[in-house]
């Protein structure tokens, strides 16, 4: 009943056109706020109807997302993957190396694939909250070339403290990278392709921080317990 009042007071102007015109600007706003003041729960209401809305919306365009950019999410070879080359399940990750949480995931992450040997796990370097963390990803992306993209990555996710430019390559020499061959090769095309489309791919999934997980067609935004992963990927595997 109070939804059909909210519906029917700002609508009436365009239910009544000819009534309309009779009535000014101001009188149409005092009657609106008037039967907000009556009934303030309209407010919440609506709120809670645009809310859902949205929601309905965005999920819409993930399984849109999903079903035509599943090579790019699950089989870019331009995307380290770690775990099982060969798994039978993927396990895609959005991170970045100043987030304290995707610090946190690791050694969950990293649980689960000692305890299920089956699993891809495909990594989207997605550098969103300094500088140092789009150098960092620059770096280990180009540490492919030399072989040591795992190294690099344990090792810059195991730091404490800020991940800043030249942390990256203090580290980055202590596992025995060449530095110099690493500053050439993170200026690469598809350095920029990799975290352009890990843009364009957490964006379009409504992903909106890091960690951020996708397994399947279930989607899995922020810290996770490695019980909770297992658990979705038990699921996933289930239904292929």
């Amino acid at each position: 009943m109070k939804s059909l009042l909210l519906a029917s007071v700002f609508s009436f102007q365009v239910a009544l056109p000819s009534f309309a015109q009779e009535v000014s600007d101001e009188r149409i706003k005092a009657l609106v706020a008037e039967a907000l003041r009556e009934n303030p729960e309209l407010i919440l209401e609506a709120l809670q109807a645009l809310e859902e809305r949205q929601a309905e919306a965005q999920a819409a365009t993930a399984t849109a997302v999903l079903a035509n950019e599943r090579d790019t999410l699950e089989r870019d070879p331009n995307a380290p993957v770690l775990g099982n080359l060969e798994g039978d399940i993927t396990v895609v990750e959005f991170f970045d190396y100043n987030c304290p949480y995707c610090k946190r995931a690791m050694p969950e992450v990293d649980a689960l694939l000692a305890e299920d040997g089956n699993i891809r796990l495909v990594m989207r370097e997605w550098p969103i909250l300094s500088e140092g963390s789009a150098f960092a990803a620059r770096a280990a992306l180009a540490s492919r070339k030399q072989g040591k993209y795992a190294e690099l990555h344990n090792a810059l996710m195991g730091m404490r403290g800020k991940v800043e430019a030249d942390t990256v390559l203090r580290v980055a020499g202590e596992i025995g990278l060449d530095l110099d061959r690493l500053k050439a090769d993170m200026q690469a095309p598809e350095i920029d392709e990799h975290i352009a489309t890990s843009m364009r791919l957490a964006e379009a999934l409504g992903f909106n921080g890091t960690p951020s997980f996708v397994v399947g067609d279930q989607l899995v935004p922020g810290f996770v317990e490695k019980a909770q992963l297992s658990e979705i990927v038990t699921s996933v595997r289930a239904s292929e």
